[in-house]
């Protein structure tokens, strides 16, 4: 009965239980058990493990498996939209964003989110922090095909109620926005032991009232639920606003965060929030670089996020290439910038958004405990001959990951697990 219950995969195993410090197994394997990681290592310890002689491995030497990739922030409703360029934020909300919202209605959320969900897997996500629209029903149906997709999934319908932001009207009434929220939480918050989540999601500060920030604050913390909203995407000066009504805490996730003051990133160190930084997003809407040393340094857990559509798209290793690409063009004019390397933003985008959420110790890296949330590459793909045959036997875990940052994709995804559970297989090439 126990051999029927374990799953073996095999390959080499490369995760970062550091930032900067990686962690690999050339010829390694994970033994899982309902969902669950029970044997960690290389393959020939891992295969006596016991029940593991009934095990059918699944992958090979020439795989490379890692954590799954955790998105911090992202916009289900504007997906159709990725790419659209206006020169600053304001404008492209008005134009491009919004009006996707608009239309993101019941049965579009029936048709675009399971292809959503199914293009993160396609390309290594396995947990992601989503915003919906400002209707119930259309996240009530984006939770439904989250539930079916096998996703770790944190959503919240966008709450906003007041005029502003370039002249925007308001979406919706306080009452309603607070009564549809808290239906939502109740019906969704914690389903299926905790893969699917809740997030309050006020959309900015400059749409909401203070009101509408304080009551979200209050039903976070009465449901133990989460936080979402952006702070200093294109100006400063709005964390004291998210301070005074309550919205700041650990379990708040903060996107953006380009030009926070000095304050601001005491306010937030104090708070422990969690900082979603999405460079790609920030680059495409000409809205800054965010200073990530600083926000480190003050102590500020930090997760990468593609922030689809302000993002082109939703592949996690451009964002990461992008995160060194924007701090290296920040320290040719500010001095003393620390450029990351790819060993460290591959820490922020695993085990570095995991504790963003608070799921450290249990996603993030291949540690005997956590759940299997775990993706499987084909290292062809980002190689620029291609090749088979153990083609990574003289690649240092480091030159792997590189790799991967400036030249992994979707196609290079084998296969996407959470929990042990296979939600993503690339189709078998077709034969000419």
């Amino acid at each position: 009965m126990m051999a029927k219950s374990l799953k073996g995969l095999r390959g080499f195993l490369i995760d970062a239980p550091e930032r900067g410090r990686l962690r690999g197994v050339r010829d390694g394997a994970v033994l899982i058990e309902d969902g669950v990681l029970v044997a960690v290592g290389p393959f020939d310890e891992v295969r006596r493990s016991p029940g593991a002689e009934y095990v059918k491995w699944q992958h090979s030497p020439e795989a490379v498996l890692i954590p799954g990739l955790i998105d911090l922030h992202a916009h289900l409703p504007q997906y159709p939209v990725v790419a659209r360029a206006e020169e600053s934020l304001l404008p492209w909300l008005q134009r491009i964003a919004l009006p996707a919202e608009k239309e993101f209605n019941a049965a579009a959320a029936r048709a675009q989110a399971p292809h959503f969900y199914e293009a993160l897997a396609r390309n290594g996500t396995t947990c992601a922090m989503l915003h919906a629209a400002t209707y119930e029903q259309s996240c009530d149906v984006a939770f439904e095909a989250a539930e079916r997709s096998g996703m770790r999934i944190i959503l919240g319908k966008v709450m906003m109620d007041e005029a502003g932001c370039g002249g925007l009207s308001p979406r919706e009434k306080l009452p309603l926005s607070l009564a549809r929220s808290e239906r939502l939480c109740r019906k969704w918050h914690g389903c299926d032991g905790g893969r699917i989540e809740y997030a309050f999601s006020p959309r900015f500060a400059v749409g909401c009232s203070e009101e509408l920030l304080r009551e979200a604050a209050l039903l976070a913390r009465k449901f133990d639920a989460y936080v979402q909203t952006s702070l200093s995407e294109s100006c400063g000066g709005t964390g004291a606003v998210y301070e005074a009504c309550g919205l700041l805490g650990e379990r708040t996730v903060l996107a953006h965060c380009v030009h926070p003051d000095d304050e601001e990133v005491r306010l937030l160190a104090v708070a422990r929030v969690a900082v979603a930084h999405s460079p790609t997003a920030d680059l495409f809407l000409n809205s800054g670089i965010m200073p990530l040393d600083r926000l480190l340094d003050a102590g500020l857990r930090v997760g990468l996020a593609s922030d689809v559509a302000g993002g082109p798209e939703l592949n996690l290793w451009q964002v990461m290439r992008s995160t060194i690409e924007s701090q290296k063009a920040r320290s040719f004019y500010e001095k003393e910038v620390r450029v990351p390397t790819a060993a460290e933003v591959f820490h922020l985008a695993t085990l570095g958004g995991a504790g963003a959420l608070g799921k450290g110790s249990l996603i993030g890296t291949f540690d005997v405990g956590k759940d299997a949330d775990i993706v499987a590459f084909d290292l062809a793909q980002a190689l620029s001959c291609g090749g088979r045959g153990n083609m990574h036997c003289d690649l240092s875990p480091e030159e792997v990951v590189t790799l991967l940052v400036y030249r992994g994709g979707p196609a290079a995804v084998i296969e996407t697990y959470v929990r042990g559970v296979s939600i993503y297989r690339a189709p078998a090439p077709q034969l000419l």
